[in-house]
């Protein structure tokens, strides 16, 4: 693992009891509060230099997040993506990647539209939403592709 992955961390609020929690953006399992305990939203940016770590080797399904800062649909689903991973606390991981700040990520994975939305399993994407869709529909869409990850060979 790189060192700037493993030593960055992003601040977490637990849900549960308002206890801020340094998270590592990249570990080999799920985050949880260092006060109540209860399993925390994992929520990283990630970009072009620490993508297979933060988001291909985390050991739950990861839901990728490729947005821009100039992208007005970006902003108004941003907050339905932390809700869905705050729901899904150690079922799931959400991970934010601005597109102009990862030229090689958007052209691996061929963006065209932002936001684009995948779910990822280890390193493998599961399923892929492009543009912005209201919170009922993305909900929907998250619900199918989760359910996806059972299948196959593992």
């Amino acid at each position: 693992m790189s060192a700037s992955a493993t030593a960055r961390t992003s601040t977490i609020a637990c849900p549960h009891c308002g206890k801020r929690n340094r998270v590592p953006v990249s570990a080999g399992s799920v985050p949880k509060c260092g006060n109540c305990h209860q399993l925390l939203p994992w929520i990283a940016d990630s970009g072009d230099d620490d993508f297979a770590e933060v988001a291909e080797r985390a050991p739950v399904p990861v839901l990728v997040d490729l947005w821009a800062t100039w992208c007005g649909p970006c902003r108004m689903v941003s907050p339905v993506l932390e809700r869905l991973a705050t729901e899904r606390a150690g079922e799931l991981k959400l991970v934010k990647v601005d597109v102009d700040r990862a030229p090689r990520l958007s052209q691996r994975f061929e963006v065209r539209a932002v936001p684009t939305l995948m779910v990822l399993r280890d390193g493998e994407v599961l399923a892929r939403q492009p543009g912005a869709a209201p919170e009922p529909a993305l909900r929907s869409w998250l619900d199918q592709a989760l359910l996806s990850k059972g299948t196959g060979d593992r």
